[in-house]
């Protein structure tokens, strides 16, 4: 496929499961813009920057990534970098109905816009960010949910209270 494609979301942290979709999509696309929310409205753990900084060194190891933050829009942000096609993770039944929902309603509004589900391994699809920060919160190994980096930027955040 010689298309781009976007693979966005607030990555706060990014997880095994994002890095999963990430990586998948990078097998099948030649570029893959990894758009970082802003979304400040989500009281985020990790500063902007600071996601980005541990985006990329989580895929480091990932030929064809581009690391962006974009607030506004997906579609806009897709447009800005070029990109026909928006990745989805999809971890479950029950995140189908909500992604549905936004692949719809993204087509309305850009309708050359495709948008591809994929879903990550079984290992990965009860994790989430926020399950992650509780068990990080709580004093618990994340090594199994998060690569390195994020296991690192974590214990740093949390022992320092």
């Amino acid at each position: 496929m010689n298309e781009a494609a976007v693979c966005a979301g607030t990555f706060d942290p990014i997880t095994m499961g994002h890095l999963d979709v990430i990586e998948r999509a990078a097998r099948v696309f030649p570029r893959v813009v990894v758009g970082v929310a802003t979304n400040p409205g989500k009281n985020p753990l990790f500063g902007l920057e600071e996601r980005i900084e541990l985006v990329k060194q989580s895929t480091a190891h990932l030929a064809g990534i581009e690391i962006d933050s974009f607030s506004g829009l997906l579609v806009d942000f897709a447009e800005s970098k070029d990109v026909k096609v928006i990745v989805r993770g999809l971890r479950a039944f029950s995140d189908f109905e909500y992604e549905f929902q936004m692949a719809l309603t993204n087509r309305k509004l850009r309708p050359k816009l495709e948008t591809v589900f994929l879903m990550p391994k079984q290992d990965y699809s009860y994790v989430s960010s926020s399950n992650v920060r509780e068990v990080a919160q709580l004093g618990g190994d994340t090594s199994l949910f998060v690569p390195p980096p994020v296991q690192a930027a974590l214990k740093a955040r949390f022992s320092a209270g």
